[in-house]
């Protein structure tokens, strides 16, 4: 049994569409998938280094074969990995690159509000969260383990280029690890849930250690 460790992203819970999809293909294939809730202290008091901590205990707890990182988790799942969680990345639509943008259309509410899809309706959380956020770089070099980013063209919420940016700018810095990869979904948007049988297999190509390209 190889353990999948999931990192979900903004507004989102361990019962998302995305990770219930995956459970469903790869709970029968041998996979077992942990997915702690990241809504750290609670979603109104949103803590990013609350999240890499819940996320390097369990890690540390599970000891999984993948790091599955989804949008903000995706940051969340680098973070962990420089803080030692040592295993294979799948960063799933990460917000890679994003910096400003996590404040160029915050609402003028205070503190703004969210629809949260774990409760499937909007909820208040802190403007400093978001001000943190864009300060943020770990994503500024590549992380030290095999990583496969898997993007959509069509994502509405975190631009493509800005993920390719950040992606060519680790592969010019000759430190990303053999076998990391970029996958390109064409068509796929920011959820690709219609997508998931691609992100499953990259999951289990991960765990098995299977380098099919090499860097690029």
């Amino acid at each position: 049994m190889k353990t999948v460790l999931y990192l979900h992203g903004f507004a989102s819970s361990p019962a998302g569409r995305k990770v219930t999809l995956l459970r469903q293909r790869l709970d029968r294939g041998g996979f077992r998938i942990v997915a702690p809730d990241l809504n750290r202290p609670s979603f109104e008091r949103l803590d990013f280094n609350a999240m890499v901590e819940t996320a390097v205990e369990e890690g540390q707890a599970s000891r999984p074969d993948v790091v599955v990182g989804s949008s903000l988790g995706a940051l969340v799942a680098l973070e962990a990995t420089r803080r030692g969680l040592a295993a294979p990345l799948v960063l799933v639509a990460p917000a890679l690159g994003f910096h400003s943008r996590w404040t160029e259309k915050l609402p003028p509410e205070d503190p703004p509000r969210f629809f949260h899809h774990a409760t499937g309706q909007e909820q208040r959380i802190h403007r400093a969260f978001f001000e943190r956020m864009a300060k943020l770089d770990v994503d500024a070099e590549p992380p030290g383990v095999r990583v496969a980013v898997v993007m959509g063209v069509n994502d509405e919420s975190v631009p493509f280029p800005l993920v390719e940016d950040v992606w060519c700018r680790w592969v010019a810095s000759k430190k990303l690890p053999a076998g990391s990869r970029f996958v390109q979904i064409a068509g796929g948007d920011h959820g690709l849930v219609e997508h998931v049988e691609e992100i499953a297999e990259e999951i289990r190509a991960a765990a098995e250690n299977r380098i099919s390209r090499t860097v690029g």
